[in-house]
């Protein structure tokens, strides 16, 4: 028997992971980042079943924990020993095991703790982006990641609808925090690929509704942000080629070549998108304006503070990816007949118009279209039912008002 304990630390760490004593956790914690560094770089390293016995030592630590800013603190601590492997798969293999554990496990946990559960699965990932953007997202690390992730999380009936949900609302977020201002839209089409697939092929309602609303909803709602973020990285780059005036004859020249780099820098992040770059270079009557909002400070600005780092896609490459898919033979009828509305609102994008209020009717996710429909024509009818009403009761108060005048002439006749 001892020599059975000796042969399975990783049982030991599950024990002291979930003890009840604070204490004996914290320092089983700090002990499990040494062991990780050490065991993955002898040539046996870890393999699937000694990483399941950690992880369930390591979802009872957080289990045990209260209070929310000891909790995040040990999520960030649990996720960020994915940096302490020492190869990419052995840290594929992290994530493998941790969405084996939470898949399992997922059932049991009660609404109290379910929060601080979200909170180690966002943090996951974002470990995980993190560990690409290490790799400068090497090409066959990022398939292989994808890989797991289809596997995973997006086939019909694999894990709990919840953590599906939570996932796919997590996605472009994490992904747009740590690799916003690398990422090319041809490398963001790749991470979206495996959605783009399970949407065309399942037959898995509630999936597709949540792929609809989390990813490509995402994406078109994100396209004013991302349009004018890159924007302003060409009036940056623009300025910036201005700012050299001063340093020479030759300078006219530089700044056509400055101004062309960026307009052509800026056309390769947008991919698509040209027609709106056009628009603004063709701005020039509008300076007034644009001196007006220069004059403005950052807290004057209308800004929306819940947008933060969002991506740069090619509209048109994702609708072709999307048709591609969609027009396959094993596409249900129902999925298709939707993604062709989200594939007409790419094409609008790509083309620089931003169909935003025609949107939510266009490419309704509901299971009821008509539902959906016959509650915005309830809403407009209810609008204008009220409109009446008023007109009506303005009609009123004129004639009351007529009235009451005819009255008093007519008394003041008789005196």
């Amino acid at each position: 028997m001892m020599m059975a304990s000796v042969e399975e630390p990783e049982v030991q760490f599950a024990q002291r992971l979930a003890s009840n004593e604070k204490p004996l956790r914290r320092k089983a914690l700090k002990k499990l980042r040494s062991y990780i560094g050490a065991r993955s770089r002898s040539q046996t390293g870890f393999s699937e079943e000694e990483l399941l016995k950690l992880w369930k030592g390591l979802f009872y630590c957080l289990w045990m924990q209260d209070k929310p800013l000891l909790q995040e603190e040990l999520s960030t601590q649990i996720s960020g020993l994915v940096h302490h492997f020492h190869s990419f798969s052995a840290q594929l293999l992290y994530l493998q095991t941790f969405l084996t554990t939470v898949k399992r496990e997922w059932t049991g946990i009660d609404r109290l703790r379910m929060d601080k559960y979200f909170q180690l699965v966002r943090f996951m990932f974002r470990q995980m982006f993190e560990v690409l953007q290490r790799s400068e997202w090497e090409p066959s690390c990022v398939r292989l990641f994808l890989e797991l992730l289809a596997s995973a999380l997006l086939q019909t009936g694999a894990p709990p609808v919840g953590l599906q949900l939570h996932v796919l609302d997590l996605y472009l977020r994490e992904l747009a925090v740590v690799g916003a201002q690398e990422l090319s839209a041809a490398q963001n089409l790749v991470f979206i690929e495996p959605f783009c697939k399970a949407a065309a092929k399942t037959k898995d309602r509630s999936l597709f509704r949540a792929i609809c609303s989390g990813i490509f909803s995402t994406i078109i709602d994100q396209a004013p942000f991302a349009i004018q973020e890159l924007m302003d990285e060409l009036q940056q780059d623009t300025d910036s080629g201005q700012a050299s005036d001063d340093s020479g004859a030759e300078e006219p020249e530089r700044q056509s070549k400055g101004t062309r780099d960026a307009k052509k820098k800026a056309s390769k992040r947008v991919n698509g998108l040209k027609a709106h770059s056009e628009e603004e270079d063709e701005g020039d009557e509008d300076n007034e304006e644009d001196e007006e909002d220069d004059c403005l400070s950052d807290s004057d600005k209308p800004l929306d503070e819940d947008v933060g780092p969002v991506l740069q896609f090619d509209y048109g490459a994702v609708a072709d990816k999307l048709l591609e898919l969609s027009s396959r033979h094993n596409t249900p009828s129902r999925n298709r007949q939707r993604l062709y509305k989200i594939i007409k609102v790419l094409r609008d994008l790509s083309q620089g118009s931003f169909p935003q209020d025609e949107y939510p009717e266009e490419v309704s996710t509901d299971e009821d279209d008509d539902d959906f429909g016959s509650r915005k024509r309830m809403k407009r009818r209810h609008t204008e039912e009220e409109e009446q009403a008023g007109a009506r009761r303005e009609e009123s108060q004129r004639e009351e008002d007529k009235k009451g005048g005819a009255f008093i002439t007519k008394f003041k006749t008789k005196q």
